[in-house]
């Protein structure tokens, strides 16, 4: 999505695709939507990841971002599945036992318990990439981390900024991003065509309809924001 499509949507819902004047212009349209973008950072919890080289401090100067979560190693502690060999495969290993002189129903037996004892060791192998502890200094841009790693190099995860409607890849933000540029659209639009009131005239304006509208729409959509906020999977 880019920062026409969320201004021509806007125009599609509130101008009725341009039809209708308005005195907002697209320059005043951007301004909207980086103003719907300020809003949604309030609530953005959409993580990536870096992995970069260990140190028990990392300069974080230059390193946009709105917060960081976890701290990872880049390898397990146990090292990974793929460093074992599969010749340590016990069922692999009871193959060459079965079909001979010594192959048992017993040994089976006994093989498929070590299997089942391997395979949830390799899991665990490929998943001992724990978290380290840290502390994240915002004033002097500096990431401490308390624990040493197994690793030349760490993996950190965290909330990147929005700089741009670009930024954000997730269709379930941008669909609040438009929902938020639109109440937001709405309120500015009301506020100015409420902002004199005519007398003795035929006709009135809409701008109190849309001020009413766009203030209820941002409200249902700060409610729900908030309380989907932190969660893994947003609720639609």
């Amino acid at each position: 999505m880019k920062l026409q499509d969320v201004i021509d949507e806007i125009k599609i819902k509130i101008l009725a695709c341009g039809i209708l004047e308005s005195d907002l212009n697209d320059a005043q349209l951007k301004s909207i939507v980086q103003l719907a973008i300020r809003e949604l950072e309030r609530y953005w919890d959409e993580t990536t990841r870096v992995t970069v080289p260990f140190a028990s401090c990392i300069d974080l100067k230059g390193f946009d971002h709105l917060s960081i979560v976890k701290v990872y190693r880049a390898a397990a502690l146990g090292g990974g599945v793929q460093d074992i060999n599969v010749m340590s495969d016990p069922l692999v290993a009871q193959q060459y036992t079965l079909y001979s002189n010594i192959g048992t129903m017993y040994n089976l037996q006994d093989a498929i318990y070590n299997f089942a004892a391997w395979n949830t060791m390799t899991q665990i192998r490929n998943t001992m990439g724990t978290e380290l502890r840290f502390d994240e200094d915002r004033h002097n841009e500096k990431l401490y981390i308390h624990q040493g790693s197994s690793s030349s190099r760490i993996t950190i995860e965290y909330i990147p900024k929005i700089n741009s409607v670009e930024d954000i890849k997730s269709p379930y933000w941008q669909d609040n991003l438009v929902k938020l540029s639109i109440a937001w659209a709405k309120i500015i639009y009301g506020r100015l065509k409420t902002s004199w009131k005519q007398t003795n005239t035929l006709w009135e304006n809409n701008g109190q309809a849309l001020l009413d509208e766009g203030n209820e729409e941002l409200k249902e959509l700060q409610t729900m924001l908030a309380q989907n906020d932190s969660l893994c999977a947003p609720l639609d």
